[in-house]
């Protein structure tokens, strides 16, 4: 079986290369990837899958950062016109993005989850010769929008995976769900699409990155974890404006408030049983400098190793931003942007995993685990499933990279396309054709 793999995702090379190119050049960002997601769509269905995406795979209360309706119905126009289905698109109205191709094979086995993240970064793609997208024609031209994290290959090695696992078919058990998430990036996406229930009935869960902290083709870990559990937090102050020299005692200074709580942020203790984080990284608010500032906004994060240390992070943070408006006397709305929960792989599927990946013959190193050190929103579906007996693995897979993740320039070695792709179909029929 796995020759049979390695074969196909040879065959399929030029292919897996070419879409990962044309998701690259029509880059769409967060819930608004409906190029994107009608396109795997429209494949998964051709390839006899039953398709379910709308909100079917979306918990609509569960959604965070959409944009207004006016945004999405600008770039729902815009999809269109570059290429969307519009069979497919129309069920992805409001942002519902998300995918999910199930295929039963007919007989007892397990249930195998795959995740693949399919966003683009809020970046704008360098435009010189130097940077091989924009020398070769498939730079973003969406500007604003730019796979500057791997998620166009990400994508383009999910469809391939799906349709070598179509091709082998006869020979699997149990049955299988992939799934195309929108919005990883600011980790917005995977808990609506947990919160639908869609991996409830997994057995097994993989998820994968490209390059990330393995920068050389060859290298693998099987078994990534320390992913830190996040919450995004904007908080909108208001207060009251007034003139700063006539009459500063009228007005409530909701910058002030801030600033109060961005200073009080920082004091909170770290937590004595593992990682900890607290991050502000926008504050912005005021209108003159004559004038008492009646709005401002804190844009902050937290993190910990576990979800019960972000959890308290979290609290803490509400409870310190809470305070700060009451001191002066001013109103805050709290709105969650994002959020992650913490997780690790299970060892007995990386070592599993591990194994395919030996006997595939396409990795030369073999890294043990190793650290995430940030947050990934897979581990919604990983915990989900971990907490309901089943084990989740996450991998990544080494791939030079031109410049660092989330920048103007990334992009990686498509080389490491066909040996994910393999990797990826590999385990998932070692899985399924388990006895």
């Amino acid at each position: 079986m796995l020759a049979r793999i390695k074969k196909l995702a040879f065959e399929y090379e030029e292919d897996t290369i070419s879409m990962r190119r044309n998701l690259h050049k029509y880059a769409e960002t967060g819930w608004t990837v409906y190029r994107t997601a009608s396109l795997v769509a429209k494949t998964l269905s051709g390839l006899g899958y039953q398709v379910f995406t709308g909100s079917e795979v979306i918990d609509e209360e569960a959604m965070m950062g959409v944009p207004s309706s006016l945004e999405l119905e600008r770039h729902e126009k815009r999809a269109l016109a570059q290429g969307a289905d519009p069979f497919w698109l129309g069920k992805m109205i409001g942002g519902k993005t998300g995918v999910m191709g199930v295929m039963d094979f007919g007989k007892p086995g397990p249930t195998v989850g795959l995740r693949f993240d399919m966003d683009a970064n809020d970046l704008t793609e360098a435009e010189d010769e130097a940077h091989r997208p924009y020398n070769e024609g498939f730079a973003s031209i969406n500007k604003g929008a730019m796979h500057g994290c791997g998620h166009d290959g990400h994508t383009a090695i999910g469809i391939t995976v799906a349709r070598i696992l179509s091709q082998v078919k006869d020979n699997l058990s149990g049955k299988v769900k992939l799934l195309f998430q929108p919005a990883e990036e600011g980790v917005r996406g995977a808990k609506a699409m947990m919160m639908a229930g869609v991996v409830d009935d997994v057995d097994y869960m993989l998820g994968f990155h490209l390059g990330f902290i393995l920068r050389k083709l060859g290298q693998i870990s099987t078994d990534a974890g320390g992913f830190l559990a996040t919450t995004k937090l904007d908080a909108n102050f208001t207060g009251k404006p007034s003139h700063a020299g006539l009459a500063p005692e009228i007005g409530k200074n909701a910058l002030l408030a801030a600033a109060t709580a961005l200073i009080n942020l920082y004091a909170i203790a770290r937590h004595g049983k593992g990682t900890s984080r607290i991050n502000v990284g926008i504050m912005q608010g005021g209108t003159g400098r004559n004038v008492i500032p009646a709005n401002a906004v804190l844009k902050l994060e937290t993190r910990g190793i576990t979800s019960e240390i972000n959890e308290y992070m979290h609290s803490a943070a509400v409870r310190i931003i809470k305070g700060s408006a009451a001191m002066h006397d001013v109103k805050v709305l709290l709105e969650e942007m994002g959020s992650a929960a913490g997780t690790s792989s299970d060892f007995a599927l990386g070592e599993r995993a591990r194994r395919i990946a030996k006997e595939l013959d396409l990795f030369d190193e073999f890294l043990p685990q190793v650290d995430l050190g940030g947050s990934e929103d897979v581990a919604y579906f990983m915990s989900r499933v971990q907490e309901r007996g089943g084990q989740a693995a996450y991998a990544i897979i080494g791939t030079e990279i031109s410049a660092g993740h989330h920048e103007s320039r990334f992009d990686f070695n498509e080389d490491a396309l066909r040996k994910a792709v393999s990797y990826v179909a590999g385990v998932t029929t070692d899985l399924l054709t388990d006895s």
